[in-house]
């Protein structure tokens, strides 16, 4: 029905999240009707995706060794900001309210599981030994408020409880049960860590 090349452009779109096959052709024929330099723009800017790799310490998107936000020495690195993937702190960032440091978790835990099952996915084992090697002074825990952001919240707690002297705080519920914080807007992202709730801190006891 296509060219070779059309047709695999659709195939890669539709491996995207939430592109179907209809948008997936839409798309291409979008491109198709583009200038040739429009078009060498855009592949190169795809192909530009391998030079980048994640921060080696927090796991954000970077293409450095560290990311800017972790070279930045005007950041407050005593305070670190859980987070579930890379675009949540992105959102978080553009609501200029958060001056610490990040931790991408990379996913989160799933119902059912335990935190042991999860470690191979997700970068809880470099958190702790983030928690245990910096100088961090409050960990603030911004999965999304979700069944599975919930879970993975209080798996975490329990796990940083064990610390002596560290401030453990939820981010506030600003924002909507279910909702993803990379799709809220600024102001109610920055309601929600303004008001972010601080747990007992049980290891002064």
């Amino acid at each position: 029905m296509y060219p070779k090349p059309f047709s695999d452009l659709i195939r890669h779109f539709s491996s995207l999240p939430s592109v179907g096959p209809k948008m997936a052709e839409r798309l291409v024929l979008y491109l198709f009707k583009r200038s040739p330099e429009e078009i060498a723009s855009f592949s190169e800017a795809l192909l530009s995706l391998t030079h980048l790799s994640t921060c080696t310490q927090c796991h954000h998107i970077s293409d450095q060794n560290l990311c800017s936000i972790c070279r930045d020495t005007k950041r407050d690195a005593s305070v670190l900001c859980v987070v579930e993937d890379a675009l949540d702190a992105i959102a978080i960032e553009r609501a200029h309210f958060f001056t610490g440091r990040y931790h991408i978790l990379g996913g989160v835990i799933e119902p059912g599981k335990n935190g042991t099952d999860n470690q191979s996915l997700l970068t809880i084992t470099h958190l702790m030994k983030r928690i245990s090697q910096e100088n961090i002074q409050e960990v603030l825990l911004a999965t999304n408020p979700t069944s599975e952001g919930d879970l993975t919240a209080l798996y975490l707690r329990r796990q940083l409880s064990q610390t002596p002297h560290l401030k453990i705080s939820r981010i506030a519920r600003g924002l909507a049960t279910g909702g993803d914080i990379e799709y809220a807007d600024e102001q109610t992202i920055r309601g929600a860590l303004q008001n972010r709730q601080y747990y007992e801190d049980k290891t002064s006891q």
